[in-house]
């Protein structure tokens, strides 16, 4: 015994055929990580490396730079600019070596705080602690 087969009431139409695609179109928009870079070596960036705008956008800016460059008035991270533009860490890389290269921003590495804490700021901390 087989088991029912289920019908649907309202069949879906077959689909429309497709028409050749002409020739220099493509059916998939390239990728960031295509469109950008040329195969040239990557800036040296982290997540916390400071991206800071050092030029307004040329007119010849893509969108992604453009926003970029709107969005590093103030010095942000890499990793806060993937995350307000919602691209991957590689893609913002890509996008910023061509800016740096263009002298559209700079980079500044993170301030490093000393590794030792300060004796005398220590024993205020602990000496305000025994007094409560």
């Amino acid at each position: 015994m087989t088991p029912p087969q289920r019908q649907r009431r309202y069949p879906k139409p077959p689909p429309a055929p497709q028409q050749p695609l002409k020739e220099g179109e493509r059916k998939n928009p390239e990728r960031m990580f295509v469109v950008g870079g040329d195969g040239e070596a990557r800036a040296n960036l982290d997540l916390v490396t400071l991206i800071v705008a050092s030029a307004d956008p040329p007119p010849s800016a893509t969108p992604e730079q453009t926003a970029l460059l709107r969005l590093c008035t103030a010095p942000l991270s890499v990793a806060e600019l993937s995350a307000y533009l919602h691209l991957p860490f590689s893609v913002v890389t890509v996008v910023l070596t061509e800016m740096l290269a263009d002298e559209l921003v700079e980079q500044h590495k993170p301030l490093v705080r000393q590794s030792v804490a300060d004796r005398s700021l220590l024993e205020a901390v602990m000496h305000g602690l025994q007094r409560l």
